[in-house]
């Protein structure tokens, strides 16, 4: 039995997704950036990490943005088989994307959010003024639901995104050393310290979407197979080692996380992805 959401319920709840997103930074962002100052042995560092913490605190307490780049919006849609939109009574039907759209149009111009969009990327480079549009990734399954994440992508770190295609025939060690040396390599630009999300098999274009898939697992929630998750904690002391540190100033802390998301693959192929958060992961969810 189909169930039907209004339209507008869709895009005013992306909306407050939107300023959310950009005024709260996630608990789980909060805690591990608290327990990396706990950890953190370096005292400039510990106090960048500090700063952090308190601008976080500022944000949400002020109503204003976490940081003046509020992002490239990317929506990333659950949607259930038996879910209809519900086009406002006299209209014509309205699509899921326009309802997405106009939320994030929305949710930018109330919130009094930079908006960071330009119509074309090479020649005149014209600002929207809209902040859209906006990146939808959907995935489509069983069920009445829809889920909504927005995630607010800074230019800093989105700029360090980096994918490679490799001889299936490497070793783990060599796609381990390229996923390093691509997160050190990010420094100070991409504002450490940063969530890493890693993109391992699929094709060309689905891999670097897993890759921002992985921004999304809760920090400290390790990958399900135990192979992945050593993976993961293995790169991340890596990083952590002898990374840039906090705003890459030097620490222990260039990294709080360094998340893997896995997709079968061709047998000839062996695609890995590499997509940088800043310390100010900022994304919200809301089930309808």
């Amino acid at each position: 039995m189909m169930r039907s959401i209004p339209f507008e319920q869709i895009v005013q709840t992306t909306a407050d997704l939107c300023v959310q997103a950009a005024y709260e930074l996630p608990d789980d962002v909060v805690a591990a950036v608290q327990k990396a100052r706990q950890a953190e042995s370096n005292p400039a560092a510990r106090q960048i990490l500090a700063q952090l913490l308190e601008n976080a605190e500022i944000a949400a307490g002020q109503r204003i943005p976490l940081c003046q780049d509020t992002g490239l919006t990317v929506v990333f849609i659950e949607m259930g088989q038996d879910v209809k939109i519900e086009s406002p009574a006299g209209q014509p039907p309205r699509t899921l994307t326009e309802a997405i759209q106009n939320g994030v149009a929305k949710g930018y111009e109330e919130g009094a959010m930079r908006k960071s969009i330009v119509a074309e990327p090479l020649n005149r480079r014209l600002n929207t003024q809209t902040n859209t549009p906006a990146t939808i990734h959907l995935r489509l399954g069983a069920g009445d639901r829809l889920k909504i994440t927005v995630m607010l992508k800074g230019g800093g770190c989105e700029n360090k995104s980096r994918f490679h295609m490799f001889h299936p025939t490497e070793p783990r060690q060599t796609v381990c050393r390229w996923i390093i040396d691509g997160v050190k390599n990010a420094g100070a630009n991409a504002c450490p310290p940063f969530v890493v999300g890693v993109g391992l098999g699929g094709d060309f274009e689905s891999c670097c979407i897993l890759s921002k898939y992985a921004l999304l697992r809760e920090i400290g929630v390790p990958h399900a197979d135990p192979y992945y998750a050593k993976m993961e904690a293995d790169l991340l002391r890596a990083v952590n080692t002898d990374g840039p540190g906090p705003q890459g100033l030097g620490g222990d802390t260039t990294a709080l996380a360094v998340h893997i998301e896995t997709a079968p693959c061709h047998i000839a192929s062996l695609p890995a992805a590499v997509n940088i958060e800043c310390h100010s992961h900022r994304h919200k969810t809301a089930l309808l």
